[in-house]
């Protein structure tokens, strides 16, 4: 969890093994009046937060990592968090989402899936399934009147 106001500090992950520290200075926060039910204070407080981070000006990714970004998040990534009442809490939330949304877009794909038949075993169980199967349904028969 970051700390407002503070440098953005992402954690090591797949795809970033040593973690990642993005300058507060880079980081662009505006404020607004959350959206939804409220009480007496309701007009008063701007507690909904956008963390807003231009990632092709940043320094904190290599080239490598600047393009990965880019192409799955573009070139800009904003956050919002409204889903506490406190504006602290929200900015809060604001940093550890966009902290997230970043170590996840650094990760590199998944294996490719290599296909595979199936085994002896599987087709085994389908055709005993299969024969089950039509044997119920042939014992159903049709209905026939009183003559």
């Amino acid at each position: 969890m970051s700390a407002p106001g503070s440098d953005l500090a992402i954690e090591p992950g797949p795809g970033v093994p040593r973690g990642l520290v993005v300058r507060a200075s880079e980081l662009v926060e505006r404020f607004s009046r959350s959206p939804g039910p409220g009480g007496q204070s309701v007009n008063t407080a701007d507690s909904r937060v956008q963390l807003e981070l231009d990632l092709t000006t940043s320094d904190a990714f290599d080239e490598a990592q600047r393009a990965r970004l880019v192409a799955r998040l573009g070139e800009v990534v904003t956050v919002t968090a409204s889903e506490h009442r406190s504006q602290h809490r929200n900015r809060v939330a604001a940093r550890d989402r966009l902290a997230e949304r970043i170590r996840e877009a650094l990760a590199p794909p998944p294996p490719a899936r290599r296909p595979t038949r199936p085994g002896r075993g599987a087709k085994e169980r389908r055709l005993r399934a299969k024969r089950e199967r039509s044997q119920t349904k042939s014992l159903r028969g049709q209905v026939r009147g009183e003559e």
